[in-house]
């Protein structure tokens, strides 16, 4: 049996909801399709000891503001699941849970949704997915030799797990350095990076972040010179666990080592170091394998775009998956600008 609606968003995470927000105030007919059992998207899925970078005001989705946890300047995973949930059951957001989306396929002056629980056809898709369903792990020689354990940033939950242990964080971003920091006062930690850590000056939180972003959208738009972003800044966000490792000593980065051996890792100079556990904090790709039928990737994966929208399907948009699809876009305070954006579209090409 085939469904019909106006628009699918696919995912119902914090991008998925955003743009349920706008399209509900736009009175556009819609559901929200997303994988996951339980509300929350990825943010259900992260590390025990993971805070946002920036306080709950400055950490909102459109039309609600995330109240203050208690106890904390900076709310924690935890808290940010309940917000989501409170959102999506606030603004009766249509969610259907646990359908998997399959495939996107043009449809006569439809795009038909495949799902592993049905299949929908619509006027427009919003594609919300994000990037934690799609970890990258670099190759580098060695890898398959390795006898200790191998992780990604999407499988790590807590040091205790690694208590006493010899272990090897990979990765110069802000979960590479959270990580190290959560494992510094009870692992042999050896934290590696590609270039040099550098940290954000310690009164840098998200806010300043996203208007770094946002400023460098505005000049790229308005043809005048990149500000370099968010990039020009730094790299780390010194939120206080990171702070304490850094000023206590415990956060030393070591050049990034050119192969695995099978107890540890080698640097070009022969030097190396025995590990019980590697955990990858190397990033994300998006998660884009359900728009394949489609046919529209195009440089490094992304698909492109203008704004939101695909610039070879309109009836396509895409929030949430980083800078490309919004200054911002993959964050709480950032999405919110381009999910209104994407419905406004979508509302005029309804008409």
């Amino acid at each position: 049996m085939t469904q019909r609606t106006d628009v699918v968003v696919i995912g119902g995470g914090q991008s998925g909801l955003a743009a349920g927000y706008h399209l509900r105030r736009l009175g556009i007919e819609f559901v929200i399709l997303d994988a996951q059992t339980a509300p929350g998207g990825a943010w259900q899925h992260a590390w025990d000891s993971l805070h946002l970078f920036s306080p709950a005001a400055y950490s909102s989705l459109p039309g609600r503001l995330m109240p203050p946890q208690e106890g904390e300047v900076y709310p924690d995973a935890e808290h940010v699941v309940s917000y989501l949930a409170d959102y999506e059951k606030r603004y009766e957001l249509p969610v259907q849970r646990g359908a998997r989306v399959e495939g996107v396929h043009r449809d006569g002056a439809h795009l038909r949704v495949e799902t592993d629980s049905g299949t929908w056809r619509a006027r427009a898709v919003i594609s919300a997915t994000g990037t934690w369903w799609r970890p990258f792990i670099p190759a580098i020689s060695g890898r398959a030799d390795f006898t200790g354990i191998q992780l990604h940033t999407a499988n790590y939950r807590s040091p205790r797990e690694f208590a006493g242990r010899r272990v090897i964080v990979v990765g110069g971003g802000n979960s590479g350095a959270q990580i190290a920091a959560d494992l510094a006062h009870t692992v042999d930690l050896t934290w590696v990076t590609q270039r040099e850590a550098r940290f954000l000056p310690d009164d840098i939180d998200g806010r300043a972040l996203f208007d770094a972003a946002t400023a460098r959208r505005q000049a790229l738009d308005a043809g005048r010179a990149d500000t370099g972003g968010v990039a020009s800044l730094g790299d780390i966000v010194a939120v206080p666990p990171v702070r304490e490792a850094r000023d206590a000593g415990l956060l030393k980065a070591q050049p990034m080592f050119t192969r695995l051996t099978p107890d540890g890792v080698e640097w070009a100079d022969g030097s190396r170091v025995e590990a019980d556990a590697v955990i990858w904090c190397t990033g994300f790709r998006p998660a884009l394998s359900h728009l394949a039928p489609l046919g529209l990737r195009g440089v490094r994966g992304h698909i492109p775009t203008a704004g939101t929208r695909a610039v070879d399907e309109p009836r396509l948009h895409l929030i949430g998956y980083g800078d490309w699809t919004g200054p911002a876009s993959a964050t709480l305070i950032g999405v919110g600008r381009p999910a209104r954006d994407a419905a406004r579209e979508i509302a005029d090409s309804l008409c």
